[in-house]
């Protein structure tokens, strides 16, 4: 039985946030239009889950951000899921720069 993967069945694991990254520009700001394997992605998207708190040395450690929050992240974390045509991140919570407000 092979069951097809939806984003929304997605939970993350404690620790973990799962990010659907802005659009990325097909345009600059002067009107030069790049192509589809331009290498620059964008370091920010919208929160879509929150996984569990984490304890670390007894402390706990939530989230930065919640469901649907805008947040900036690290440009090397997290490891990307293809599903359908769009491409998620999975981040840790220390992956998150900033809330976007």
């Amino acid at each position: 039985m092979s069951k097809q993967l939806n984003v929304k069945s997605l939970n993350p694991a404690p620790g973990f946030l799962l990010i659907e990254p802005a659009k990325q520009e097909q345009k600059t700001v002067s009107g030069i239009y790049l192509p589809d394997s331009h290498d620059e992605k964008p370091q920010y998207g919208t929160i879509l889950a929150v996984g569990n708190p984490i304890f670390d040395n007894g402390k706990e450690i939530k989230s930065p951000a919640k469901k649907g929050a805008t947040v900036v992240y690290k440009k090397w974390g997290g490891n990307e899921v293809q599903i359908g045509d769009t491409e998620y991140q999975f981040l840790k919570f220390e992956d998150i720069l900033a809330v976007v407000n």
